[in-house]
């Protein structure tokens, strides 16, 4: 907890009182429409699925079994811990019916100290009836729906190969709140063509909206994806943050979210040999405590 925004653990521990919860990812085998061909092939320009997603979410299968192995990770440390079965890997909206998507949520929620879903999706990926489960579920345990808006700029949404404008993903958190559901929502900082007021604009738009948490990382390019072989060709051009720099469009971002969004985090961190740039060596907490302590100084 401190003084200048809410942080993720203090919006999770007013859901969770008195308990230490920790999300566990899961791969239920989804992919995205703008990598199948449906709305494009070759997926958000920058996307490596494998550089955020644990190896024993490819390596074992089924849900129950990667929660198990997930929770025999964090119950060394942490045995009265509970958790989230967190559905993170592609869209884990698309291409499944709610009959089946139910199935998956409910092995989720049949693992023992499971106490809530998140569920990583895209704004054009959720018709009514998964909306509808969504929220169904949500009367018995909380859940989390994570959509990854990115930006709100089109401009910006046509170059990453989005495949879907900022309209739809201003829809889809109006529908998802109307649903009664938790709405986290996901940005990139230093995307193709942005500066620091597109990225504040998009935060003061977001901010506006009914969403209850935001996740920010900055761009990271990454090896193997489509972003990195455009950079190198000189197709296209990336803003080049420091950490200093960053940090400076941080303190402004803390600045335009209200205290009743909660800031999951600032930071991407990719395995080191997956990532072409920025090398920064610093994981989130680091740059957070340095965030707080620039954040101090201003208010002195």
């Amino acid at each position: 907890m401190n003084e200048f925004y809410t942080d993720y653990s203090e919006y999770m521990s007013g859901i969770f009182p008195g308990v230490k919860v920790q999300k566990i990812s899961v791969n239920a085998g989804f992919c995205c429409p703008n990598r199948d061909g449906t709305i494009g092939t070759g997926g958000c320009i920058y996307c490596n699925n494998r550089s955020f997603t644990p190896a024993y979410c490819f390596g074992t299968e089924g849900v129950a079994a990667q929660l198990g192995a997930g929770k025999k990770f964090f119950a060394r440390k942490y045995p009265e811990m509970k958790y989230i079965a967190y559905f993170q890997s592609y869209t884990n909206t698309y291409l499944a019916s709610a009959a089946e998507l139910r199935l998956l949520y409910e092995e989720a929620l049949g693992v023992d100290g499971v106490v809530g879903l998140a569920v990583a999706t895209r704004p054009d990926t959720l018709p009514e009836e998964t909306v509808d489960l969504l929220s169904c579920i949500n009367q018995t345990c909380p859940v989390f729906v994570e959509l990854g808006v990115e930006s709100l700029c089109d401009t910006t949404l046509q170059t990453i190969n989005r495949g879907h404008d900022s309209a739809a993903a201003e829809d889809a958190v109006l529908r998802l709140a109307d649903a009664g559901l938790h709405v986290g929502v996901h940005l990139i900082a230093g995307l193709p063509g942005e500066t620091d007021e597109t990225v504040l604009e998009t935060v003061r738009r977001v901010c506006s909206l009914p969403v209850d948490s935001i996740k920010m990382h900055h761009l990271q390019v990454l090896k193997g994806t489509p972003l990195c072989r455009m950079v190198e060709n000189g197709e296209l051009r990336v803003p080049r943050y420091t950490p200093e720099s960053y940090l400076d469009l941080c303190v402004r971002i803390v600045g335009e979210v209200p205290r009743h969004i909660a800031i999951e985090r600032f930071l991407a961190s990719s395995p080191p040999a997956e990532v072409v740039s920025p090398h920064w060596g610093m994981k989130n907490h680091e740059f957070v405590n340095r965030l707080i302590n620039e954040l101090k100084n201003i208010k002195l």
